[in-house]
């Protein structure tokens, strides 16, 4: 049926003619795990930014942890209400007619979706973005990337996501209820509007703008970083940029990982009218891959600390035979180095031109 004239039985003929052969406890598994790591890691994540917080905020005004913190609340906000409703569905054996008559649940469940899918991707690009500017621009960032305009940048990202998610209500359209009748996003069969490609396309289009941004920002970073650390003859610091070199790597690897076959699947549904070849099971497996960049976003934002490193960096000479780096070097975790450069930078005095001095040179 046409969604712009009925959208209270939006979606209603995908359930009638259209079958997704998932099995019903495999799927319930999958939900349930999914929220419960996701949950977890990123409510641990926030404890220990608030400690962190607590604790250096007089020393800096740590721009970088109101970015991560607003990244792990929506993960985690994500994971409570995406996965809420998820299991609700399926609480209910997934009759959709009898418990969502005039379609909210659906509406609010689709624009969660998009919502949550495309703000954390905003806020990874916005943090390599600050991240880039910190290291090749420092006096320029100590001055000016201050507090509020971090929380002007997160508001400003918070209503462009919020005002995608909410563009096809406000024009009428309604989310459909998918082939596998467990989830709800734009119109992803028999697409033959050109608005509801448009949808898709945009969708696809901004997710893969935020990666580009973040790939540009975190290369542009590193190769700074590497710069510093070959060329340099000072020695403080080295394991803060070996620390945010992994990081980097880490951010680019799982964001895109992670989220290009969701991606892909709703720009080729958009270019092909909805007649691509991409099946149920293959665009529920795309959107798991998504939900484990929102599971892996803590990890590797903030719980990649000195210890996992250490691990990591024996079991490598051990294999190799090779050392590389002197172990004795770390002195910091990696959220105490940050705040450490961060409060360095901030502070004035004749030791901020100082320590400024490297990273300033290699950003002109």
């Amino acid at each position: 049926m046409n969604s712009s004239k009925s959208p209270g039985l939006a979606g209603f003929g995908v359930l009638k003619n259209t079958t997704c052969h998932t099995e019903k406890k495999i799927s319930v598994f999958f939900s349930i795990i999914f929220m419960t790591v996701g949950i977890l890691s990123n409510s641990l994540a926030i404890v220990i930014l608030m400690k962190a917080y607590q604790r250096f905020r007089q020393k800096s005004k740590a721009s970088f942890l109101l970015l991560a913190s607003s990244l792990v609340v929506t993960d985690l906000f994500g994971h409570l209400i995406n996965g809420a409703i998820a299991v609700f569905v399926y609480a209910s054996d997934k009759d959709w007619i009898r418990f969502n008559q005039s379609n909210i649940l659906c509406s609010v469940f689709g624009i969660c979706m998009v919502f949550f899918g495309l703000c954390p991707l905003f806020l990874g690009s916005v943090m390599a973005v600050e991240r880039c500017i910190g290291v090749t621009k420092p006096i320029f960032h100590s001055t000016k990337m201050t507090s509020r305009h971090v929380k002007m940048m997160l508001t400003m990202v918070c209503l462009f996501a919020v005002l995608i998610a909410l563009l096809p209500i406000l024009r009428f359209r309604a989310y459909q209820i998918q082939a596998s009748r467990t989830w709800c996003f734009y119109k992803t069969e028999h697409v033959e509007d050109w608005e509801d490609r448009f949808y898709l396309l945009l969708f696809s289009c901004l997710g893969f703008l935020a990666l580009a941004i973040s790939f540009l920002c975190n290369a542009v970073t590193g190769i700074t970083l590497l710069r510093v650390k070959f060329k340099s003859q000072q020695r403080q610091g080295r394991s803060h940029h070996f620390e945010m070199i992994i990081q980097l790597l880490a951010i680019m690897c799982v964001s895109c990982i992670c989220w290009s076959p969701f991606l892909v699947t709703m720009a080729r549904i958009g270019i092909n009218e909805g007649r691509s070849k991409e099946t149920c099971e293959t665009i529920l497996f795309a959107l798991r891959m998504a939900t484990w960049n929102q599971i892996l976003d803590p990890w590797v934002y903030i719980l990649l600390r000195k210890a996992v490193l250490k691990n990591l960096y024996k079991i490598t000479s051990g294999c190799c035979g090779v050392h590389v780096i002197n172990l004795h070097m770390w002195e910091l975790s990696s959220i105490k180095n940050s705040l450490k450069v961060a409060a360095i930078s901030e502070s004035p005095g004749g030791s901020k031109q100082m320590n400024l001095q490297p990273l300033n040179s290699m950003g002109q």
